[in-house]
Parts: structure tokens; sequence; C-alpha cells
């Protein structure tokens, strides 16, 4: 997709403040995307949305906790009041988790779930019914390897879910003009993964598959590539999968955003 292919296009990015939502803010800016970035950390959001203008977009910050209701209804009318409606949506907003399960407070499970899960869900909802009038919108939400994969619990139950959550939203969407899509990322070079050594893809590689799946829509993409490996030996042998982890062929907080 050439840089402009966005021009006209009104997107939402959540998470935007930094990695994955950050650059995919940047790359569709300089597509010629006008760019609303919603984030809970209004400094660093306001460093982003000048990122966009620099890369040749236009762009609005605007700070927002996606698993807040009323500030996610605040944030869809402030758009659609100010550019006239929504085009695109990526959810990317998004908080990993490692703490073993039984030490984890029911307030911290509670606040994963809203953050990965239940603010994709809010966003979605508030921007469905202008995107279905104007009779085309396209719907983008990033999940992780871990959403095909499962490694820690708290993080795979919410990426499983908003993969669920993705893959039905798009059947019942069918025929509406709205695409519905799903990136699932292994391991990508953000602050999630300061930890992990060795070289990890950029955010740069995710922020590319999406603004291309704006115009040529899929049910889902993995990315790297070679992930798929991981994800059908997931589906295709669980019990062999079982043992794979127990020999720590991978860890489970290298298993992608």
């Amino acid at each position: 997709m050439m840089a402009g292919a966005l021009a006209g296009k009104v997107a939402i990015v959540t998470g935007a403040s930094s990695g994955i939502g950050a650059a995919t803010a940047i790359e569709l800016g300089r597509r010629g995307a006008t760019v609303i970035l919603a984030a809970r950390r209004a400094s660093r959001l306001t460093e982003q949305a000048d990122k966009v203008v620099a890369a040749g977009g236009r762009s609005t910050a605007i700070a927002t906790d996606v698993s807040d209701p009323a500030q996610v209804e605040a944030l869809v009318e402030r758009t659609v009041e100010t550019w006239g409606r929504v085009d695109v949506l990526v959810n990317s907003a998004g908080t990993f988790w490692r703490r073993p399960l039984a030490r984890t407070s029911a307030a911290e499970v509670a606040a994963v779930v809203n953050v990965n899960l239940l603010g994709a869900m809010l966003v979605t909802r508030a921007v469905v019914p202008g995107m279905l009038a104007h009779g085309r919108g396209a719907i983008i939400s990033v999940g992780s390897l871990s959403g095909r994969v499962a490694t820690e619990p708290l993080y795979s139950a919410t990426k499983y879910g908003l993969r669920g959550f993705s893959l039905a939203l798009r059947r019942q969407l069918a025929g509406t003009g709205v695409s519905v899509s799903l990136v699932s990322p292994g391991n990508i070079r953000t602050d999630m993964t300061s930890h992990v050594k060795g070289a990890l893809p950029g955010p740069e590689l995710v922020a590319a598959t999406i603004a291309d799946l704006i115009l040529r829509p899929r049910r889902e993409v993995v990315i790297p590539r070679m992930h798929y490996v991981i994800a059908w030996l997931e589906q295709a042998s669980g019990g062999l999968a079982d043992v794979a982890y127990r020999r720590r062929s991978w860890s489970p907080i290298e298993l992608g955003e």
C-alpha cells in the first residue's frame, strides 16, 4: 500500500502512546489517514500525535481509558463531532501479565481483563453503529500468538477471548461493508518484551500489516509467519505442545504482545 492510500480515512487507534499502537498511528498517518490517538498516558499520547503529523497525517490525541464506558463514548463522540465519522478502528490497547494466578489479586484479574478484552469490546460497540450507517468501515484488533497458544493463564484468556470476539464479529457483520480482521503477533520488540534476549522484529512490522488490512481485509494474520508452526502444533496436538511447553522450547513471557 503506497503513501496516501488512506487519504480521507478517519482512524481511531487505541493504545497509541507506545509500542504497536504508536507505530500503527504513525504508519496510518504516513499513508494519509487522519488518526485519533487514544490511550491513558496523555503526555506520551501528545508526543505520538506530533509524530503522526510529522509523518504526513492529521492527528488528535484524546486521553482515554478504554475500560471506562463513559470515556469510550466521549472518544467516539468527539471524533465524530470533529471529523464526521469513524472509518477505521484499531484495537491495540493492552497490558501484559506475568505473575502466577495464585499470587494475583481479584482487582488485578479484573484490570487485565478490562483493558485487554472489555476495552476492545466497548470501543468496537461504540463505532459499529456509525460504520453500519455509512455502509463501510474496518475494525482491526491486535491479538497475540498467546491467543492461539495457551501460555500465561490470565493473559492468554484475554487474548483467546479477543480472538473469539473478532472472528465471531466478522461473521456477524459479513455483507455489511464493515470488515473485521485480527492480527496475532508473536514476539515483537516493545516495552512488554524488553526482557527478551535476541533480535526481535519491531512494531513497524505489525503496523504495516494493520495498514494493509484496512483496504485488503483478512480473517487473521499471524506474524512473523514462522509462528504459524507453533499455532499449528497447539491445534494439531495439544499434548505434544504441553511437552514442548514443559521443556521450555518457548517461554510464557515470550509469545507476543
